[in-house]
């Protein structure tokens, strides 16, 4: 069982950056691969980044190529994710999700096991 908490949220204006965590509990957090997500109001909940269980794969949707990075520090059971030049169209709900074990990074929601509540992220134009 792996619990995950999400923090780092906030209301932010176009153009800023912001760190999103998430703190997963349990021993095993090094063998899960991890993905963050997003949810704006009236959309399905979309795929943002994944990262595979050792750290050495990532995987970005086109819309935030070049501006999110994901990251893991497995010392903190904790991954990240840097997002630089944001947009008002990053304006949703952030969820963070772990898949595994000794998995790879995926696009897709069913492959994810465990779920955090979210964090909701408001960029301001």
């Amino acid at each position: 069982q792996v619990q995950l908490v999400e923090s780092g949220g906030g209301l932010v204006q176009a153009g800023g950056s912001l760190r999103l965590s998430c703190a997963a509990s349990g021993r095993t957090f090094g063998r899960y691969a991890m993905g963050w997500f997003r949810q704006a109001p009236g959309n399905e909940r979309e795929f943002v980044a994944s990262i595979n269980w050792s750290g050495g794969s990532t995987t970005y949707a086109d819309s935030v190529k070049g501006r999110f990075t994901i990251s893991r520090d497995s010392a903190k059971n904790t991954v990240y994710l840097q997002m630089n030049s944001l947009k008002p169209e990053d304006t949703a709900v952030y969820y963070c999700a772990a898949r595994g074990p000794y998995s790879s990074g995926s696009n897709y929601q069913y492959e994810y096991d465990y779920w955090g509540q979210g964090t909701q992220v408001t960029v301001s134009s």
